[in-house]
């Protein structure tokens, strides 16, 4: 089954995150089928903070994938920013 989730990198107190789309068996910051964006939760106020491929997003959910709860409530947080309805982003 094929999961969309967070896999860590960044340094020491300086986490980065990148949004993939991996098989469910493989670990944490292992192998993944593809990269869909980024989440840096210690962005300054001119970096972007989250970037997201929407129509990947929709892709890997037509083909059957799960969104883990974070990227989930980034989804929806990243709609809400662009101004597209979240229902259809989720």
């Amino acid at each position: 089954m094929v999961v969309i989730r967070l896999t860590r990198g960044g340094a020491k107190k300086r986490p980065f995150y990148h949004i993939v789309a991996t098989d469910k068996q493989s670990r944490r910051d292992g192998r993944f089928i593809e990269r869909i964006g980024f989440y840096n939760p210690v962005a300054a106020a001119t970096e972007n903070g989250l970037v997201l491929s929407m129509d990947r997003i929709g892709y890997w959910q037509q083909k059957g994938a799960q969104l883990s709860p974070t990227v989930e409530r980034l989804v929806r947080q990243y709609a809400k920013a662009q101004g597209a309805p979240a229902a259809a982003a989720a």
